[in-house]
């Protein structure tokens, strides 16, 4: 481990991880949110349109807010067909109002059975013989288990379009490892939900999954200063890539590596690094 780069990283990180950086990101969407569900599905969707300007991201957040009066779990649960008539021109890029109301599906029959959208991240217990149990419906935390990021996406993706009528074109919007994605989206919004520092920014609403466990989210300004700082050695930038890079984050802390996703964006987005930014040695 290189204490240089680490010491360097540490300082980045308390640089970005403070309320400063809350209202120039999309994590400002859920921050507007007291309620655990709305900041759940809020963040949930904020994360998924994350991808283009960050001004351009938060806007349209906002503006899916008002199309479901102010209170998303509220307009979820209780919505009736007629409601649903002003999300019809929603627009994101690629996502449309097919993808909107598909979400809000999902949203309504998953908070029918469970108070939390964590629940949707656990994998069933596959203990021998619980198959046919009143334990077969429970979710059992994978913390500390190799693999247990990828098998909980591969896991999340699968029941999020579990319901039979999901249109096949909104399963862009959600990835998995299973597809060799990074995910950056939903590892992003895994480390709003689950960190628990105080400092602010992330909310650590979540306990079953665990900080360590947390896979850094590779978006290309991540992408490109971890590379400059060699930690990637990986050609491509997949989910083998993002997982790389978690390792090497995690000889610098190995029970809460994605702390340094707030270094490396910040390095890549608000200063340039490997485009503008002298880079320094170590």
């Amino acid at each position: 481990m290189n204490d240089n780069l680490k010491a360097f990283l540490d300082q980045k990180v308390a640089q970005y991880n403070r309320p400063e950086f809350i209202a120039n990101d999309p994590v400002s969407i859920p921050h507007m949110f007291s309620k655990k569900q709305d900041i759940e599905i809020m963040g949930f969707w904020a994360a998924t349109l994350a991808w283009g300007q960050r001004v351009t991201i938060i806007n349209k957040c906002k503006e899916l807010i008002t199309l479901m009066d102010g209170a998303p779990y509220d307009f979820i649960i209780n919505h009736e067909e007629p409601d649903l008539k002003k999300l019809l021109h929603f627009k994101h890029r690629t996502f449309n109002d097919v993808d909107t109301l598909y979400f809000i599906s999902f949203f309504r029959w998953h908070f029918e059975n469970f108070e939390s959208l964590e629940q949707a991240f656990l994998p069933p217990s596959p203990l021998k013989g619980e198959q046919n149990s009143l334990l077969a419906n429970q979710r059992y935390p994978l913390q500390g288990a190799e693999g247990a990021a990828e098998a909980t996406l591969n896991h999340f993706r699968s029941y999020f379009f579990s319901l039979p009528d999901f249109p096949h074109r909104t399963k862009k919007h959600v990835s998995s490892p299973s597809q060799k994605s990074t995910c950056k989206r939903l590892n992003m919004f895994l480390r709003w939900m689950v960190r628990n520092d105080n400092n602010g920014v992330d909310f650590g609403i979540w306990n079953k999954l665990k900080p360590a466990d947390l896979i850094c989210p590779c978006d290309l300004h991540v992408d490109r200063v971890a590379r400059k700082l060699k930690l990637i050695n990986r050609k491509q930038t997949d989910w083998q890539t993002a997982v790389e890079l978690t390792e090497r984050l995690k000889e610098f802390d190995p029970t809460d590596p994605v702390k340094y996703d707030f270094a490396l964006f910040g390095l890549g987005i608000e200063e340039r690094w490997g485009i503008e930014g002298i880079l320094p040695e170590f």
